[in-house]
C-alpha cells in the first residue's frame, strides 16, 4: 500500500463540521422555530380570533336629560351649561372666610394655628364640592318652541317659558365675569304665571343673547329655524 495513501488514512480532517444551534425565540415574535398553522399550533383544534366587542357608546346626562325633557317634534338650538370659572366663583366665600378662621386663630391662639388652617381648609374643599355638583346639575336649553333651565343637584328642577310669552332678554355682566368675558342672561316672560329664568355665567355671552333675541322674534312671527 502506498505510503501517502496510508498516511492519509488516519488523518484528521480539517472541515469543520456543522452543528445545528438551539433554536431561541426571537423577541416579539412567535415562540415556533418555523411557521406552523393555527390547527398544527393548538395540536390539531380549529383555533378562531377571539370575539372583539363593539364599543359601548354612553350617551351625556345632557342628552339623557333632554330626552325625557324634549316634546314630541321640539328642535334644540342650543344647549350649553355654565363655565367652569363659577365653581372658583362660588367658592371665593369659603376662600374668604377661611382666610378669616386662620388669622383669628394665629392671633387669638397661636399655638393651635394649625388646628385654623385646616378647618379652613377642610371647609374650602366641602364648599368646592358642593360648587361643582352644583355646576355638574345645571343646564340650559333653547329650542324652538322654549327656553328652558333644569338645576338641582339631588331633584333636578326645570323652569321653561315658552318662547312666545317672553316679553324681553337681558344681558348681564358683572365685574368677576366682565375680566373673563363671561355674562348672564335674565329672561323676563310677559306675565308673572312664568317664573325669571336665567343663564348665570355662560361663555360667549353676547352670541348667545343674539341667538336667544333671533328664535324668540322667529317664534312670534311663526317663522322657521333653520338659519339661525
Amino acid at each position: 500500500m502506498n505510503d501517502r495513501f496510508k498516511g492519509s488514512r488516519f488523518r484528521r480532517s480539517t472541515r469543520r463540521r456543522r452543528t445545528l444551534r438551539p433554536w431561541k425565540p426571537v423577541a416579539g415574535g412567535t415562540d415556533l422555530p418555523w411557521p406552523m398553522h393555527a390547527s398544527e399550533a393548538a395540536g390539531g383544534a380549529t383555533v378562531s380570533a377571539p370575539a372583539v366587542a363593539a364599543p359601548a357608546v354612553t350617551p351625556s346626562l345632557a342628552t339623557l336629560m333632554t330626552r325625557h325633557i324634549l316634546r314630541d317634534g321640539e328642535i334644540v338650538l342650543l344647549m350649553l351649561k355654565p363655565s367652569l370659572w363659577s365653581i372658583f366663583f362660588n367658592t371665593l366665600p369659603a376662600i374668604a372666610l377661611a382666610v378669616i378662621i386662620a388669622l383669628t386663630t394665629k392671633i387669638g391662639a397661636p399655638r393651635s394655628f394649625h388646628i385654623g388652617v385646616e378647618s379652613g381648609l377642610m371647609l374650602t374643599a366641602c364648599w368646592t364640592a358642593w360648587a361643582v355638583l352644583s355646576w355638574s346639575g345645571r343646564l340650559y336649553l333653547l329650542t324652538d318652541m322654549r327656553v328652558v333651565r333644569i338645576s338641582g343637584i339631588f331633584t333636578p328642577q326645570i323652569h321653561d317659558i315658552p318662547l312666545r310669552k317672553v316679553a324681553r332678554t337681558r344681558l348681564v355682566v358683572t365685574l368677576k365675569e366682565r375680566l373673563w368675558r363671561l355674562g348672564s342672561i335674565e329672561i323676563i316672560p310677559e306675565s308673572d304665571h312664568w317664573p325669571w329664568s336665567i343663564w348665570q355665567t355662560i361663555a360667549r355671552p353676547q352670541k348667545v343673547h343674539e341667538t336667544i333675541r333671533r328664535a324668540i322674534a322667529r317664534a312670534k312671527q311663526g317663522g322657521c329655524f333653520g338659519d339661525l
